[in-house]
Protein backbone atom coordinates (compact mmCIF):
# COMPACT_ATOMS: atom_id res chain seq x y z
CA UNK A 1 0.00 0.00 0.00
CA UNK A 2 1.57 3.24 -1.31
CA UNK A 3 2.40 5.70 2.01
CA UNK A 4 -0.45 8.31 2.88
CA UNK A 5 1.02 11.84 1.60
CA UNK A 6 1.74 14.01 5.14
CA UNK A 7 0.53 17.59 3.71
CA UNK A 8 0.77 19.19 7.80
CA UNK A 9 2.42 18.24 10.75
CA UNK A 10 1.92 19.98 13.94
CA UNK A 11 2.69 18.77 17.57
CA UNK A 12 -1.38 18.40 18.14
CA UNK A 13 -2.34 17.17 14.72
CA UNK A 14 -1.69 15.63 10.91
CA UNK A 15 -3.28 16.90 7.82
CA UNK A 16 -3.14 14.12 5.32
CA UNK A 17 -3.85 14.41 1.52
CA UNK A 18 -6.32 11.36 1.68
CA UNK A 19 -6.42 8.91 -1.32
CA UNK A 20 -10.14 8.70 -3.11
CA UNK A 21 -11.65 5.06 -2.88
CA UNK A 22 -10.48 4.58 1.16
CA UNK A 23 -12.54 4.43 3.84
CA UNK A 24 -11.75 6.61 7.22
CA UNK A 25 -12.44 3.07 9.05
CA UNK A 26 -11.98 -0.43 8.74
CA UNK A 27 -14.39 -2.18 6.11
CA UNK A 28 -15.00 -5.56 5.55
CA UNK A 29 -13.04 -5.90 1.74
CA UNK A 30 -10.20 -3.64 2.80
CA UNK A 31 -8.10 -1.26 6.19
CA UNK A 32 -9.24 2.28 6.30
CA UNK A 33 -6.86 4.66 6.43
CA UNK A 34 -6.99 5.14 10.52
CA UNK A 35 -5.10 2.11 10.66
CA UNK A 36 -2.53 2.39 7.91
CA UNK A 37 -1.88 5.59 8.64
CA UNK A 38 -1.21 4.51 12.65
CA UNK A 39 0.81 1.61 10.96
CA UNK A 40 2.62 4.24 8.67
CA UNK A 41 3.46 6.66 11.79
CA UNK A 42 4.10 4.41 14.34
CA UNK A 43 1.86 5.28 16.68
CA UNK A 44 -0.60 3.34 18.18
CA UNK A 45 -4.15 6.12 17.84
CA UNK A 46 -5.57 8.91 15.96
CA UNK A 47 -8.22 10.67 16.08
CA UNK A 48 -10.76 11.76 13.48
CA UNK A 49 -11.65 15.41 14.06
CA UNK A 50 -14.16 15.42 10.49
CA UNK A 51 -14.52 13.03 7.96
CA UNK A 52 -14.25 12.67 4.00
CA UNK A 53 -16.68 10.19 2.01
CA UNK A 54 -14.85 6.81 0.67
CA UNK A 55 -14.64 8.56 -3.10
CA UNK A 56 -13.34 11.95 -1.64
CA UNK A 57 -10.03 12.85 -1.90
CA UNK A 58 -7.83 15.77 -0.10
CA UNK A 59 -7.19 17.19 3.09
CA UNK A 60 -8.17 15.17 6.24
CA UNK A 61 -6.95 16.40 9.83
CA UNK A 62 -6.70 13.71 12.40
CA UNK A 63 -5.91 14.69 15.93
CA UNK A 64 -3.09 13.16 17.75
CA UNK A 65 -4.36 13.41 21.61
CA UNK A 66 -8.63 13.43 23.04
CA UNK A 67 -7.55 16.73 24.26
CA UNK A 68 -6.87 18.01 20.52
CA UNK A 69 -9.49 16.07 18.76
CA UNK A 70 -12.18 17.84 21.36
CA UNK A 71 -10.32 21.14 20.21
CA UNK A 72 -11.24 20.64 17.21
CA UNK A 73 -14.57 19.54 17.52
CA UNK A 74 -15.47 22.85 19.23
CA UNK A 75 -13.80 24.94 16.30
CA UNK A 76 -15.51 23.21 13.81
CA UNK A 77 -19.12 23.48 16.05
CA UNK A 78 -18.40 27.01 15.76
CA UNK A 79 -17.44 27.15 12.12
CA UNK A 80 -14.41 28.49 12.79
CA UNK A 81 -12.40 26.06 10.11
CA UNK A 82 -12.68 27.38 6.65
CA UNK A 83 -13.39 24.19 4.23
CA UNK A 84 -13.06 24.76 0.44
CA UNK A 85 -13.43 21.73 -2.28
CA UNK A 86 -13.18 21.23 -6.00
CA UNK A 87 -15.63 19.06 -8.08
CA UNK A 88 -16.17 18.61 -11.62
CA UNK A 89 -19.22 17.85 -13.46
CA UNK A 90 -20.14 17.54 -16.99
CA UNK A 91 -23.90 18.61 -15.93
CA UNK A 92 -24.56 22.43 -17.26
CA UNK A 93 -25.44 23.78 -13.10
CA UNK A 94 -28.77 26.04 -12.57
CA UNK A 95 -26.77 29.11 -11.94
CA UNK A 96 -22.60 29.38 -11.97
CA UNK A 97 -22.14 31.10 -9.07
CA UNK A 98 -23.96 31.59 -5.46
CA UNK A 99 -25.32 29.65 -1.98
CA UNK A 100 -27.53 26.40 -1.61
CA UNK A 101 -29.59 26.21 1.31
CA UNK A 102 -31.91 23.56 2.15
CA UNK A 103 -32.61 20.93 4.87
CA UNK A 104 -31.00 17.65 4.28
CA UNK A 105 -33.38 14.38 4.17
CA UNK A 106 -32.51 11.10 4.15
CA UNK A 107 -34.31 9.43 1.19
CA UNK A 108 -33.23 5.67 0.43
CA UNK A 109 -30.38 3.40 -0.38
CA UNK A 110 -28.12 6.02 1.46
CA UNK A 111 -29.32 8.73 -0.65
CA UNK A 112 -29.87 12.58 0.63
CA UNK A 113 -32.07 14.94 -0.75
CA UNK A 114 -32.55 18.91 -0.08
CA UNK A 115 -35.98 20.44 0.84
CA UNK A 116 -37.42 23.39 2.18
CA UNK A 117 -37.32 22.04 5.83
CA UNK A 118 -35.51 24.13 8.79
CA UNK A 119 -34.17 20.88 10.62
CA UNK A 120 -30.74 19.70 9.35
CA UNK A 121 -30.01 23.13 7.12
CA UNK A 122 -26.91 22.48 4.86
CA UNK A 123 -25.70 25.78 3.56
CA UNK A 124 -22.87 25.77 1.17
CA UNK A 125 -21.89 28.23 -1.51
CA UNK A 126 -19.76 27.87 -4.67
CA UNK A 127 -18.11 29.57 -7.80
CA UNK A 128 -17.74 27.74 -11.37
CA UNK A 129 -15.73 28.18 -14.27
CA UNK A 130 -15.60 26.34 -17.51
CA UNK A 131 -12.58 24.68 -18.30
CA UNK A 132 -13.08 22.23 -21.43
CA UNK A 133 -16.20 21.84 -23.53
CA UNK A 134 -19.01 20.39 -21.28
CA UNK A 135 -16.83 20.55 -18.40
CA UNK A 136 -17.26 22.83 -15.60
CA UNK A 137 -14.82 22.88 -12.38
CA UNK A 138 -16.46 24.11 -9.10
CA UNK A 139 -15.00 25.45 -6.07
CA UNK A 140 -17.63 25.09 -2.98
CA UNK A 141 -17.39 26.19 0.51
CA UNK A 142 -19.61 24.32 2.73
CA UNK A 143 -20.67 26.37 5.69
CA UNK A 144 -22.25 23.51 7.67
CA UNK A 145 -21.01 19.92 7.88
CA UNK A 146 -24.05 17.50 6.60
CA UNK A 147 -23.09 14.17 5.05
CA UNK A 148 -22.90 14.03 2.10
CA UNK A 149 -23.71 17.80 1.65
CA UNK A 150 -21.75 18.57 -1.41
CA UNK A 151 -22.92 15.89 -3.64
CA UNK A 152 -26.58 16.81 -2.16
CA UNK A 153 -25.91 20.38 -3.31
CA UNK A 154 -24.40 19.79 -6.84
CA UNK A 155 -27.20 17.47 -6.99
CA UNK A 156 -29.79 20.30 -6.38
CA UNK A 157 -28.48 22.11 -8.87
CA UNK A 158 -28.48 20.28 -11.80
CA UNK A 159 -24.63 19.18 -11.74
CA UNK A 160 -24.18 15.71 -10.08
CA UNK A 161 -20.72 15.29 -9.49
CA UNK A 162 -18.78 13.68 -12.27
CA UNK A 163 -18.19 10.13 -11.59
CA UNK A 164 -21.15 10.33 -8.88
CA UNK A 165 -23.34 7.45 -9.28
CA UNK A 166 -25.02 7.69 -6.31
CA UNK A 167 -26.39 10.61 -7.11
CA UNK A 168 -26.54 10.18 -11.15
CA UNK A 169 -23.48 11.81 -12.36
CA UNK A 170 -22.19 10.77 -15.71
CA UNK A 171 -19.28 7.95 -15.59
CA UNK A 172 -15.28 8.34 -14.75
CA UNK A 173 -12.95 6.47 -12.80
CA UNK A 174 -13.51 8.25 -9.62
CA UNK A 175 -15.79 10.58 -8.01
CA UNK A 176 -14.74 13.94 -8.70
CA UNK A 177 -14.70 15.65 -5.23
CA UNK A 178 -11.81 16.70 -3.40
CA UNK A 179 -11.17 18.40 -0.69
CA UNK A 180 -9.09 21.32 -1.56
CA UNK A 181 -8.22 24.02 1.13
CA UNK A 182 -8.35 24.42 4.76
CA UNK A 183 -7.93 27.69 6.86
CA UNK A 184 -8.16 27.72 10.75
CA UNK A 185 -6.26 29.02 13.58
CA UNK A 186 -4.91 26.46 15.83
CA UNK A 187 -3.26 28.31 19.61
CA UNK A 188 -2.66 31.43 17.57
CA UNK A 189 -1.22 29.88 15.08
CA UNK A 190 -2.61 31.01 11.35
CA UNK A 191 -2.69 27.72 9.22
CA UNK A 192 -3.52 27.74 5.57
CA UNK A 193 -2.95 24.55 3.14
CA UNK A 194 -3.60 24.11 0.20
CA UNK A 195 -3.73 20.64 -1.69
CA UNK A 196 -4.63 20.38 -5.28
CA UNK A 197 -6.17 16.80 -6.53
CA UNK A 198 -3.25 14.59 -8.00
CA UNK A 199 -5.74 11.81 -9.09
CA UNK A 200 -8.13 11.59 -11.42
CA UNK A 201 -7.77 12.49 -15.42
CA UNK A 202 -9.65 15.54 -15.50
CA UNK A 203 -8.41 17.11 -12.14
CA UNK A 204 -4.88 16.73 -13.37
CA UNK A 205 -5.86 17.83 -17.11
CA UNK A 206 -3.99 20.80 -18.58
CA UNK A 207 -6.99 22.81 -18.67
CA UNK A 208 -7.85 21.91 -14.69
CA UNK A 209 -4.59 22.85 -13.78
CA UNK A 210 -4.59 26.19 -15.63
CA UNK A 211 -7.66 27.29 -13.73
CA UNK A 212 -6.34 25.82 -10.14
CA UNK A 213 -3.32 28.41 -10.60
CA UNK A 214 -5.47 31.69 -10.28
CA UNK A 215 -7.07 29.15 -7.00
CA UNK A 216 -4.03 29.19 -4.98
CA UNK A 217 -5.74 31.20 -2.05
CA UNK A 218 -9.61 30.19 -2.56
CA UNK A 219 -10.52 32.29 0.87
CA UNK A 220 -9.74 35.29 -1.06
CA UNK A 221 -12.83 35.03 -3.29
CA UNK A 222 -16.12 37.35 -3.31
CA UNK A 223 -17.74 35.01 -1.22
CA UNK A 224 -20.95 36.42 -0.02
CA UNK A 225 -21.65 37.61 3.28
CA UNK A 226 -23.83 34.42 5.04
CA UNK A 227 -24.66 34.16 8.93
CA UNK A 228 -25.16 30.54 9.84
CA UNK A 229 -28.39 30.42 12.59
CA UNK A 230 -27.27 29.55 16.07
CA UNK A 231 -29.34 26.34 15.89
CA UNK A 232 -27.94 24.53 13.10
CA UNK A 233 -27.16 20.45 14.30
CA UNK A 234 -23.03 20.13 12.59
CA UNK A 235 -22.18 16.68 11.77
CA UNK A 236 -18.77 17.19 10.17
CA UNK A 237 -18.27 15.46 7.19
Amino acid sequence: MPLIEIVFEHQDFIVINKPPFIAVQNEVEQPGILPQLCAQLGVTKLWLVHRLDKVTSGLLILGKSERAAAEFGQMFAAHLVQKYYLAISSKKPKKKQGTVSGGMKKVRDGLWILNNSQVQRATTQFFSYGISPGLRLFVLKPLTGKTHQIRVTMKSLGSAILGDELYKGDKAERTYLHAFALKFSYQQQNIELVCPPNVGTEFIAATTQAALAKLTTPWDLAWPNYKIPQNVNEQQK
